[in-house]
């Protein structure tokens, strides 16, 4: 069984934050995440060429839903699988020592709490959509050009609903968030794991500089409910509700992904 430094356990660190890796883990983290982007990206550019008969690959690639979510659901599969195999090689168990601890307060109130925080999450995501709505970019931002058709749009919510709060929270409120805790601080963390959080999803909205930062912003507000409940739990359910009224939304004024403004199939 693997057992924390010494200087780990002796120090009055909140439980939460006391992990066996730290930023040389990390480092290799980074080197792993870019080399297994560039592996799933070149799979998905021959997965076009051979499936669709395209000469141009790349671009296919940036417009078709289906293609893209397979390259990110096989992205998101490796680093999931990197994680989970560099913390059960030392003894431990995967989900608990990565941050997805029971919440605390639903022992005390029942699963309410639960319930609670996926509604918290919904008005979170009415919020950042109404400071959002006046400054609405004069160009399609890039995550726009995915919604030509129904399938697309159906390809986008089961990636965005079933699969990225899982990824995404494992990693940057599980893995990265105790380091960064750690030698920043909880109010340095929050900042930090915001900040990259929106750079992730940079590429998805370039041109919508407000849209970017507001996702930043949902970035540090998850991170502080992970921070103050001990656990990942909190900030998936946050995020898991926060994305759900987004595709909700969009679903029930579209007709079901039937009914797109034309703005957006152009």
């Amino acid at each position: 069984m693997y057992e924390l430094p010494p200087l780990m356990i002796e120090s009055d660190l909140p439980e939460d934050i006391r992990t066996p890796w730290g930023w040389g883990a990390l480092a290799g983290f980074v080197v792993v995440a870019i080399l297994s982007l560039f592996l799933v990206t070149a799979g998905a550019y021959i997965a076009a060429i051979r499936w669709f008969h395209t000469r141009n690959p790349v671009e296919l690639l940036m417009n078709n839903a289906a293609l893209l979510s397979l390259r990110q659901t096989g992205w998101y599969l490796l680093l999931m699988l990197y994680l989970a195999a560099t913390i059960r090689r030392r003894g431990l168990p995967f989900w608990r020592t990565i941050g997805w601890r029971p919440l605390a307060a639903a022992r005390r109130n029942g699963p309410a709490v639960y319930a609670l925080l996926v509604l918290t999450g919904m008005v979170l995501a009415v919020a950042v959509e109404l400071l959002a709505l006046p400054f609405h970019p004069k160009t399609r931002l890039p995550i726009e050009a995915l919604f030509r058709d129904r399938q697309s749009l159906l390809w986008l919510t089961a990636m965005g609903v079933l699969a990225a709060p899982v990824v995404e929270e494992t990693i940057f409120r599980g893995y990265l968030y105790p380091v960064l805790a750690r030698s920043f601080g909880v109010r340095g963390a929050v900042l930090a794991t915001g900040l990259l959080f929106g750079l992730l999803h940079l590429p998805q909205l370039w041109g919508g500089w407000v849209q970017a930062s507001l996702i930043a912003l949902v970035g540090m507000i998850l991170t502080y409910a992970r921070a103050r409940s001990g656990t990942v739990v909190a900030s998936y359910l946050l995020h898991l509700g926060y994305n759900t009224f987004l595709f909700a939304g969009f679903y029930f004024s579209t007709g079901g992904f039937r009914h797109l403004p034309p703005g957006l199939i152009s």
